[in-house]
């Protein structure tokens, strides 16, 4: 089985900072895609922002400039530090894989329990 599992969320001030942190677990192979995504109330899920199956990073027009996406693949854990935040940036923040859990293996995704970052103004 595999595990995604999420820290680092909280309550900040609007200007503040907070790291995420998504370590996967269980029996992996490869991660071929992993990233951050987030769902504020009456939204829907959006991308934040993520490694792809080429190593780029893609981010959401709206994080440019303020969020930064990190991996560590020796731990198979993504990072994602936010800077400036604005209230806007308040929701449950996912991270999401998809991964192989043999050489090759389909691709299966797994989605984390989910982390609530709520900034205030």
């Amino acid at each position: 089985q595999v595990q995604l599992a999420e820290s680092g969320g909280g309550l900040v001030q609007a200007g503040g900072s907070l790291r995420l942190s998504c370590a996967a677990s269980g029996s992996i192979f490869s991660i071929n895609r992993m990233g951050w995504y987030r769902q504020a109330p009456g939204k829907q899920r959006e991308s934040v922002a993520v490694f792809t199956s080429g190593g780029e990073t893609n981010y959401a027009d709206s994080v440019k400039g303020r969020f930064t996406i990190s991996r560590d693949n020796a731990k198979n854990t993504v990072y994602l530090q936010m800077n400036s935040l604005k209230p806007e940036d308040t929701a449950v923040y996912y991270c999401k894989a998809l991964l192989s859990k043999r050489d090759g293996g389909p691709t299966y995704q797994y989605w984390g329990q989910g982390t609530q970052v709520t900034v205030s103004s």
